[in-house]
């Protein structure tokens, strides 16, 4: 993990809200109005909320009530369940679905690599939140009854006097006026997100949907005297050329090239040794328009 102190209170909602679109479920949020920060790599926390609320609501085919609660939590001497964690203070977060529920028997190996119920699918889901949470030194507990629903607790540490919940960092907004960025994923909806953020900061901007494509746009770009002045690229590309390759060869053709890293959860080294691969700043999804802002400024200050 590459980990910073952060507020999960707002991200926990959008990234809910974010892997519900398109289902008919419910949602209903009861969350700590001063819920306490933790250390954490955000984009890997947004994989495992991600996750759990992927898999409700596959066990609500016909539609549900999913249940999200998120709490400081003190630890107790009775406290078996998370005897093994370090440190007192925790945010425990809770997902609560009213669907299928999960048999007995099956209880104990959904966190197991490659065990799944499914016709679809690896099985690793389950298997990639546990180790998330165990490498932040949390835990995840479950419980479920056949036909009632399935229950996902969280436990994170947490940094109670932290400031961050209560004062957002205040940042001047840069503009990139006349600066060109060419951005690289294979997500239709990123694309246009990336195009909107990069259209209020005044950038004029291209897209690609791999590796080859954007080397060759960047290639060309090159050879018309019109280059991009920075590039933003996805790390993982399915059945196409992702970012840790691309970068090497936009090196290749320009050795300045100001390359920037934007990923969710990746088992890869590469977002914690950005520098090392090439690219001159990272991105962790999902980032606001304040944080796109303040990596731009920074690569592209001189």
């Amino acid at each position: 993990p590459v980990k910073e102190v952060i507020s999960i209170k707002d991200m926990l909602s959008e990234s809910v809200e974010f892997a519900l679109r398109g289902t008919n479920i419910a949602c209903t949020y009861d969350i700590d109005e001063n819920l306490w920060a933790i250390e954490a790599d955000k984009g890997q926390i947004n994989q495992v909320i991600n996750n759990l609320v992927i898999n409700a609501a596959q066990a609500m085919p016909g539609g549900g009530k999913l249940t999200v609660t998120a709490q400081n939590y003190d630890r107790t001497e009775s406290d078996k369940d998370i005897a093994e964690l370090h440190g007192n203070h925790f945010v425990k977060i809770s997902i609560s679905d009213t669907g299928l529920g999960i048999p007995k028997e099956n209880l104990e190996k959904i966190f197991d690599p490659y065990f799944t119920t499914k016709q679809k699918g690896s099985g690793l889901g389950l298997a990639t939140t546990y180790a998330i949470i165990k490498k932040h030194g949390g835990k995840i507990l479950v419980e479920s009854e056949l036909g009632k629903g399935t229950t996902f607790h969280i436990y994170l540490p947490a940094i109670p006097n932290s400031k961050i919940q209560r004062k957002k960092e205040e940042q001047e907004m840069v503009s990139f006026e006349g600066k060109r960025a060419l951005v690289m994923d294979d997500e239709e909806y990123i694309r246009d997100l990336m195009g909107s953020f990069l259209e209020m900061l005044g950038m004029e901007t291209e897209f690609a949907e791999e590796g080859k494509e954007a080397v060759n746009k960047y290639k060309q770009a090159m050879e018309n005297n019109h280059p991009f002045d920075v590039v933003i690229m996805d790390l993982t590309i399915r059945g196409g050329m992702g970012g840790k390759e691309a970068v090497k060869k936009i090196l290749e053709i320009d050795a300045n090239a100001n390359v920037i890293v934007a990923s969710g959860y990746s088992t890869d080294s590469v977002l914690a040794n950005a520098d090392e691969f090439g690219f001159k700043g990272r991105l962790s999804k999902p980032f606001s328009l304040e944080e796109l802002n303040k990596v731009l400024s920074k690569v592209l200050k001189n």
